[in-house]
């Protein structure tokens, strides 16, 4: 294990998995994996400067288009790139034009950093994901590839089944909650070299059995207030960041 790494500056960049949704704050922002990263290394380093460049919705070629540019223009000693997973979801996806863009992410970004960090992200077990397996499993197999190509951080979040458990998932079924996201941001912490804190990976307790009726309303919450809107926007061609701006679009200190 190394203990004597320093990253002075880090960049993250992607989706709402990026972005933090939905561990969400008091005041309604979200903070996220990220977030937590960077304040642990801000903690090892008093001039440390942090960027997320990510926004919710956000697509594979968005994040190219968008957020590559930026982000190595910034120089960051560390940078994280996760993407894909919005496109590979979708009804219709072409799987190997999506790994090209994320290729070509990866071709501009790794030259302008330290380390950069890719990840094989986790995903909620349960039907809809199982639908989406083979093409979850052809991402992830070409982002090993690209991290032995790039010599980057390859952190494998996917695999994990308490992370992927619904219980580490919110009401939306779509974002990790509070308690998922801190276990991602160990993660890379372990991955990046970094001594322990704890066991990431730990198994949850027994799962209390939930009954029928409130299964049932539960998935009749769900639909109202997630999935009905969620088909909305595939249907009308809109996103949820459609309008929205980076979450912290320029490197500055970091105050937590």
């Amino acid at each position: 294990m190394q203990t004597n790494i320093t990253y002075s500056s880090f960049v993250a960049i992607g989706d709402s998995f990026t972005e933090g949704m939905s561990d969400e704050l008091p005041d309604g922002t979200y903070r996220g994996w990220a977030d937590l990263l960077a304040g642990r290394l801000a903690a090892r380093d008093p001039g440390f400067r942090y960027a997320n460049l990510a926004v919710r919705g956000k697509l594979i070629g968005q994040i190219v288009e968008e957020q590559t540019g930026p982000a190595a223009a910034m120089g960051a000693d560390l940078v994280t790139l996760v993407g894909g997973l919005n496109d590979v979801l979708r009804p219709k996806c072409d799987v190997g034009r999506v790994c090209e863009l994320l290729g070509e992410a990866a071709e501009r970004l790794a030259p302008t950093c330290k380390r950069l960090v890719l990840m094989r992200s986790p995903g909620r077990r349960g039907p809809v994901f199982e639908r989406f397996l083979p093409r979850i499993e052809q991402l992830f197999s070409f982002i090993d590839e690209l991290g032995a190509r790039h010599d980057a951080t390859v952190v494998d979040v996917y695999a994990s089944e308490p992370v992927g458990d619904p219980r580490m998932w919110a009401e939306d079924r779509l974002h990790l909650n509070a308690e998922g996201h801190r276990r991602v941001a160990e993660a890379v912490w372990q991955a990046l070299g970094y001594e322990p804190e704890e066991d990431w990976n730990a198994p949850l307790p027994p799962a209390v059995p939930v009954g029928w009726l409130s299964r049932r309303t539960s998935d009749v919450r769900f639909a109202r207030q997630h999935l009905g809107p969620w088909i909305g926007r595939r249907l009308t061609g809109r996103s949820s960041g459609d309008g929205r701006p980076p979450k912290r679009a320029e490197l500055l200190p970091y105050e937590g």
